[in-house]
C-alpha cells in the first residue's frame, strides 16, 4: 500500500481547501470517466487502486480495529471491497466478506474475490456479522454507482444490518442506497449511514445535497491516479471562498461599498426585515436603508442605530438612487410587496428577491414577465427560494424539488434568468448557462425562524460591495452556513442557532 498519495479529506475534520474547485461528476460522466481512464491501464488497475485507497483510508481512520467486516455486493463496488479486503488481510487484520453476489462476478470482481481468498479473508454468503468491539470497523461495498432503483429483499437486509452494526462504517464511493445524482434515497427505503464515504475517481453530487449529508458522514476522496480537468463535471463544490472576500483599500469611504435597501416588513413581520438589514449591514454594505411597509414601527433600530430607517412612499422619491442601489426585496413582506415590485423591478440596479416577493411572482404572471423583461435589459438578479418558494415558481411539488435539487435550481435559473440559491441541506447556487454548485457548509442549527432573511440581506450586502452576482452568491451561502458551524463546534449541546445570534456570529467570522 505505497506509491500513491493518500486520500484526501473533502469535508468533516481535516478537510483542505483544494486550488481548484471539487469537480462533481453524475453517475454518466463519472462512468464515462472511467470508461476513458480504463483504456489507457492495464486490466484490473483502476479496482486494484480502489482497495488500496479503501485499505489504507480503514487503517488511518480506524487503526485500532482489529476486526473488519465487509459487505460486498454483485458489482464492482463489491469488487473494491474484496480488493481492500485482501490489502487489509495482508496488513494483519482479521477480515470477514459477506459477499452478496446472486450472479457471476464481473471479471475484475472475481479477479479481486481470489486475491481476497488467498490472502485469507473469510469469505461467506450470509449477513450474520462477526464478532466487533467498539474500535472495529464495517465496511459498505454494496452498490455504488450500481443501483438504479430501490434497493430489495437481501440489498435492503444488508443495508439493515450494517446499520445496525453499531460500529463505524466506511462507504465506498457513496452509501449504499443514496441516489448518486440527487442524493434521495430510493423510494424512501433504507440506506446506510456512514461515519466516512470515500468518493472513488470521481466525487458524486448526491453526496453533498439533500439527504447525502446526513448519510455520507465526513467524506474522502481518491482520484485513482486520474488526471481530470473537470470539463465532463456536472456541477461544483463551493467550499473555499476565502478569496471572494471583497477587499477594502484605505483611501475608500462608505460611498465605495454601496447601498442596500431593505425592503419588507409587513404588519406583525417587521423583525424580518430588520435582520436582513442588520445582516447587510454586518456585511460591509456602506449604508443599509430599512424600509419597513408595517407604518407603525418605532424610527430606531436601538440595536443598530445606524440602520437608515424609511418608510415605503420614499421610494418613489428616492427611485433614482436605487438605480445605483441594491434592493433585498421580501423578508417579512407579507401581500404588501406585491404591489412595490413593479417600482422595484423597473428602478433597482441590482434585486434580491426573497420570501414574499418570490410567492407574489409565482403568483402573478406579470410580475414574471417584468422580471425576466428586466433581465433581458441586462440589469442582474438573485432569487433566494426554499424549496416550496422554488416549487411554487416553477409550478410544480415540493417533492419534485426536492428529488433533483441541482434540475430544480438549474431549470429555475433558465427560467428566470437570474442566478438562483436554493436553499436547503446543500444549498445548489445555479445561473443560467453555467455548471451549479453545491455549498459545501452549514448545519441544520439553521433550521430556525429568520435565518434565510439573514442570509437574503448577507448576500445583498455583499454583493452591493462590487462582487459579481455569481460570486455574492457563493460567498453568502458558504460564510453563512460557516458560521453556524462555527457555533455549532462551540455548543455543548447542539440545537437551533437563533437568527439575531447568527448575525454575531457572522460579524465574527468577517472579523477573522
Amino acid at each position: 500500500m505505497a506509491g500513491r498519495a493518500a486520500p484526501t479529506p473533502v469535508t468533516g475534520a481535516g478537510a483542505v481547501a483544494a486550488t481548484t474547485p471539487w469537480p462533481l461528476h453524475d453517475a454518466l460522466a463519472s462512468r464515462a470517466l472511467e470508461h476513458a481512464a480504463a483504456r489507457g491501464l492495464e486490466p484490473h488497475t483502476l479496482m486494484a487502486r480502489a482497495g488500496d485507497a479503501v485499505a489504507r483510508l480503514a487503517l488511518a481512520l480506524a487503526p485500532h480495529a482489529q476486526r473488519i467486516w465487509v459487505i460486498a455486493g454483485p458489482g464492482n463496488n463489491g469488487g473494491d471491497g474484496l480488493e481492500a479486503a485482501a490489502c487489509l488481510q495482508r496488513a494483519g487484520k482479521q477480515v470477514s466478506v459477506s459477499l452478496q453476489a446472486d450472479t457471476p462476478l464481473p471479471s475484475d470482481a472475481a479477479a479481486s474475490l481470489a486475491r481476497a481468498c488467498a490472502a485469507g479473508a473469510t469469505i461467506q454468503a450470509t449477513l450474520a456479522p462477526p464478532s466487533l468491539g467498539s474500535s472495529d470497523l464495517a465496511i459498505d461495498a454494496l452498490f455504488g454507482l450500481g443501483l438504479k432503483r430501490a434497493p430489495q429483499a437481501w440489498a435492503l437486509q444488508a443495508i439493515t444490518a450494517l446499520n445496525r452494526s453499531l460500529v463505524p462504517v466506511l462507504a465506498i464511493d457513496l452509501p449504499s442506497g443514496l441516489h448518486a445524482d440527487h442524493g434521495t434515497v430510493f423510494a424512501s427505503a433504507a440506506a446506510v449511514h456512514a461515519r466516512w464515504t470515500l468518493g472513488v475517481l470521481t466525487l458524486k453530487p448526491g453526496l453533498f445535497t439533500a439527504e447525502g449529508r446526513d448519510h455520507a458522514g465526513a467524506i474522502w476522496f481518491d482520484g485513482l491516479g486520474v488526471s481530470d480537468d473537470g470539463a465532463s463535471a456536472t456541477a461544483c463544490l463551493s467550499s473555499d471562498t476565502n478569496a471572494l472576500w471583497p477587499s477594502r483599500r484605505h483611501a475608500e469611504h462608505k460611498g465605495s461599498f454601496g447601498d442596500v435597501w431593505a425592503v419588507g416588513g409587513a404588519p406583525g413581520m417587521a423583525g424580518a426585515a430588520v435582520l436582513c438589514a442588520r445582516a447587510a449591514s454586518t456585511a460591509g454594505a456602506g449604508r443599509v436603508h430599512l424600509v419597513v411597509l408595517d407604518s407603525g414601527l418605532a424610527a430606531l433600530d436601538s440595536a443598530r442605530p445606524e440602520l437608515m430607517l424609511r418608510n415605503a412612499a420614499s421610494l418613489h422619491a428616492r427611485s433614482t438612487a436605487l438605480e445605483d442601489g441594491t434592493v433585498v426585496c421580501g423578508c417579512g413582506g407579507g401581500d404588501a410587496v406585491r404591489s412595490w415590485l413593479p417600482l422595484l423591478m423597473a428602478r433597482a440596479g441590482r434585486l434580491l428577491l426573497d420570501a414574499d416577493a418570490l410567492n407574489a411572482v409565482a403568483a402573478d404572471a406579470s410580475l414574471l414577465r417584468q422580471w425576466t423583461l428586466r433581465a433581458a435589459r441586462g440589469r442582474p438578479g438573485i432569487l433566494t427560494p426554499h424549496p416550496l418558494e422554488a416549487a411554487r415558481l416553477l409550478g410544480c411539488g415540493t417533492a419534485a424539488v426536492q428529488s433533483d435539487r441541482l434540475g430544480a435550481a438549474r431549470e429555475l435559473a433558465a427560467l428566470c434568468h437570474a442566478v438562483v440559491v436554493l436553499k436547503g441541506s446543500g444549498t445548489v447556487i445555479a445561473a443560467p448557462g453555467e455548471k451549479p454548485w453545491i455549498n459545501a457548509s452549514g448545519n441544520a442549527a439553521l433550521a430556525s425562524a429568520g435565518t434565510g432573511d439573514v442570509l437574503a440581506g448577507w448576500i445583498a450586502g455583499l454583493w452591493s460591495q462590487g462582487l459579481a452576482t455569481i460570486d455574492a452568491a457563493r460567498l453568502g451561502a458558504h460564510s453563512h452556513g460557516a458560521a453556524a458551524d462555527d457555533w455549532q463546534a462551540g455548543q455543548r449541546h447542539p440545537g437551533a442557532l437563533p437568527a439575531s445570534a447568527l448575525i454575531d456570529e457572522l460579524r465574527r467570522l468577517r472579523a477573522s
